[in-house]
C-alpha cells in the first residue's frame, strides 16, 4: 500500500519513508597532489617564456630565455661571485630582520597592553610608517653613509611596522571570554598573559612575521641600489650598466625563490607553534 501498510498484528500503520542513502565521504586531496598543483603555474610560465624567446617573439635584449638565465647562474656560481653576493644580502636581511622584529614586537606588546603606551607611541609609529622607503633613503644616507649601517637600518625600519601592527592587533583581539575564564580560575596577571593572551595573539603575530619577511627583501633591494659593493642589489645595478638583462633577470628570480622559501619557513613555523589551533594544526594549509 502507498499510504499505509498492515503490520503483523493486522492493524494498519503509516508507511515509512525509504531510508536515504548515506553520502559518500568527501575525498580530501593528498599533500603530494596539492604540492604538484602549487608548482604547476610557475612551470607553465617557464615553458611559455622559453617558447616565446626561442621562437623570436621576445628579443633576448628585452627578456632572455630561462635557459640563458640558468646558464648565467651556473657561470656566476662557478666563479663564486653569485654565492658571495647572496651571502652578503642574506646577512644584511637577517640582521635587519632581527633588530626590526625585536623592536616591533616589544613596542607592539607595550601598546597592546597599555593605553598609556598607545597614547605615547602609536601616533608617532603610524606617522613614520606612512613614509615610503625612497623618501627616507636620502636621509638615511646622510645619517649612516652608504655602508652596512644604512642598509641594515632600512631593513629594520621596514620589518618593524608589520610586526608591530599585527602584534597590537593580535593582543587586542583575544577573546574576552577567555580572559574572563582566566579571572574565574584566579590566574595571576603573568600567567594570563603567558597562557591566554600571547597564544591567542600568536596567529596574528605570525601573519605579521610572514609579511615582514617580504618587506625585508623589498627594503634591502632599495638599500642595495645605493653605494653597495656586494649583494644581489649591487649585482643587478652593475649588470644594468652593461645591459646584462640575463643577470638582472637572474637576481629577480633569486629574490622570488628566497621569498618563496621564506614564506614556506613561516608556514612551517605556523604549523609547529599553532598545533592547538583548528585552522593550523590539522594541516589545513
Amino acid at each position: 500500500m502507498s499510504v499505509a501498510e498492515i503490520n503483523p498484528a493486522g492493524r494498519f500503520a503509516p508507511a515509512r519513508a525509504p531510508l536515504a542513502k548515506p553520502r559518500a565521504p568527501r575525498r580530501v586531496p593528498s599533500g603530494s597532489w596539492l604540492f604538484a598543483l602549487s608548482w604547476a603555474a610557475p612551470l607553465i610560465l617557464l615553458v611559455v617564456w622559453e617558447t616565446l624567446c626561442r621562437s623570436g617573439y621576445v628579443a633576448p635584449q628585452v627578456l632572455p630565455a630561462p635557459s640563458k638565465v640558468a646558464a648565467t647562474a651556473v657561470k656566476l656560481a662557478s666563479t663564486g661571485s653569485l654565492f658571495n653576493d647572496l651571502a652578503v644580502s642574506l646577512a644584511r636581511a637577517a640582521t635587519g630582520f632581527a633588530i626590526g622584529g625585536l623592536l616591533g614586537f616589544t613596542l607592539g606588546v607595550a601598546v597592546g597592553f597599555s593605553r598609556v603606551a598607545e597614547a605615547a607611541i602609536d601616533r608617532s609609529v603610524q606617522m613614520v610608517r606612512a613614509v615610503p622607503f625612497l623618501a627616507a633613503l636620502p636621509l638615511t644616507i646622510i645619517w649612516f653613509g652608504v655602508g652596512e649601517g644604512q642598509k641594515i637600518f632600512l631593513v629594520s625600519l621596514g620589518v618593524l611596522f608589520p610586526i608591530y601592527v599585527n602584534t597590537v592587533l593580535g593582543i587586542r583581539q583575544v577573546d574576552p571570554k577567555l580572559l574572563e575564564l582566566g579571572r574565574v580560575q584566579c590566574l595571576s596577571h603573568w600567567t594570563t598573559i603567558r597562557r591566554i593572551v600571547l597564544p591567542g595573539a600568536l596567529p596574528s603575530i605570525l601573519t605579521g612575521l610572514r609579511y615582514a619577511l617580504a618587506v625585508a627583501w623589498l627594503a634591502l633591494v632599495v638599500a642595495e641600489t645605493v653605494g653597495a659593493q656586494a649583494g644581489l642589489g649591487f649585482l643587478a645595478m652593475d649588470a644594468r650598466e652593461f645591459l646584462r638583462t640575463d643577470v638582472i633577470v637572474l637576481t629577480i628570480v633569486i629574490y622570488a625563490l628566497i621569498g618563496a622559501g621564506s614564506d614556506w619557513i613561516a608556514r612551517l613555523l605556523e604549523r609547529r607553534l599553532l598545533r592547538w589551533h583548528p585552522n593550523f594544526g590539522g594541516g589545513g594549509r
